[in-house]
């Protein structure tokens, strides 16, 4: 018997997360000049990090011979100030998926479970099979959360739920008052995990404010990071809110320094710069129109997003997103989330755009088994 033999079933059967194509990658293998590469496939921020960010990270600099600080005092003072919470409700995560495994590892073990949409984010039951609990995915609705089949697939040894609103990667969205009704149904030992990573680009008339419920709901953590509309995704800062019990769980399972000190600059720097935000939601709330008028003006279906990407049906999604590459332009599949004929897009600049959407003319021209329906 190997060493590998030892480890534990549920963990040999985990398929590893697949993350986007670096550009890198693509110039690499393809001989292509990496500034005329187009990436959109990591929704990232195109507008890139703000100067204030950049300026607090480079004074960081002179103090890598120092461990960070393991609380993260500045950060947590931070998100206390934008978002009204006491620090002592904040857990800081190496980005939101690490939020999400604190979650997982403070909760789970063999013999509970933990329920979650289909076609929801990918970290949900990689980090559920992680502690060898068993995974609930419930059917979606519309490409999106049926929350009353979700409550209705609660059983007793359930521990979490977790909802991406909006979901990754199909962009849609539950309304406020809907999640509201969710969490006075759901028992009150389990934990909620609202996920909201691209609550920023909400439109501003479907916004609710989910941190409100924090007072009256103590088995509710919403999640967020500051790897999408605050443009820091290469610094992996993410953060929970709940209650000062559940955040003293989950620092009791959350590795020592697991923010570096450049990311607790920039972050500190972001948060405090809500006109960056702004301009942030602006450029996503012009490239959604731009890409879904292309969408339609081509012919393609597509998933009618609250976030900064849009999912699209090209049928043969897999040779499709191989001539993209070619092209010079990288977008995502979605195989893995139970979306064969679906590619992924992250909404980029105005150039950018149009440079996915005139590749994926010329690529899809005269395709065989392309499909082409108007979203309406």
């Amino acid at each position: 018997m190997s060493v590998e033999d030892r480890a534990p079933a549920h963990v040999k059967a985990i398929a590893p997360y697949q993350p986007g194509k670096p550009i890198s990658d693509l110039a690499r293998e393809l001989g292509l000049d990496e500034a005329g590469i187009v990436k959109l496939a990591s929704n990232e921020n195109p507008l890139g990090v703000n100067a204030a960010a950049m300026a607090a990270m480079a004074r960081a600099l002179a103090d890598v011979t120092r461990y960070p600080d393991g609380n993260g005092f500045e950060v947590k003072a931070a998100i206390s100030r934008r978002f009204g919470v006491d620090p002592a409700q904040v857990v800081l995560g190496n980005g939101s998926n690490d939020v999400l495994e604190l979650a997982a590892r403070a909760f789970l073990l063999p013999g509970t479970s933990a329920v979650y949409a289909q076609h929801a984010f990918a970290v949900y039951p990689l980090v559920t099979q992680a502690t060898g609990a068993r995974g609930i995915e419930v059917p979606a609705r519309d490409f999106g959360h049926d929350l009353d089949a979700m409550r209705a697939a609660i059983r007793p040894d359930t521990r979490i739920v977790f909802i991406a609103n909006p979901n990754n990667p199909t962009g849609t969205f539950i309304d406020g008052a809907r999640l509201q009704r969710f969490l006075a149904e759901v028992p009150q030992d389990v934990l909620v995990v609202l996920d909201e990573a691209y609550t920023d680009y909400l439109p501003k008339a479907l916004r609710y404010d989910s941190i409100a419920w924090l007072a009256a709901h103590p088995n509710l953590m919403v999640s967020r990071t500051l790897a999408k509309a605050y443009g820091l995704a290469g610094l992996r800062v993410g953060f929970g809110l709940a209650s000062p019990a559940v955040i003293d769980l989950l620092n009791r399972v959350r590795q020592p320094f697991n923010v570096n000190s450049i990311a607790q600059a920039g972050a500190v720097a972001v948060l405090d710069d809500p006109e960056f935000l702004e301009r942030s939601f602006e450029v996503n709330e012009a490239g959604m129109k731009q890409l879904t008028e292309g969408f339609t003006a081509l012919g393609f279906e597509f998933i009618p997003s609250s976030a900064n990407f849009v999912s699209f049906r090209v049928g043969p999604a897999a040779e499709v997103f191989d001539r993209l590459l070619k092209q010079g332009v990288i977008v995502r599949p979605v195989a893995g989330y139970g979306m064969p004929e679906y590619l992924r897009v992250s909404i980029g600049t105005a150039h950018e755009n149009q440079r996915f959407l005139d590749a994926l003319r010329v690529v899809t021209e005269g395709l065989t088994g392309v499909l082409k329906r108007n979203a309406s």
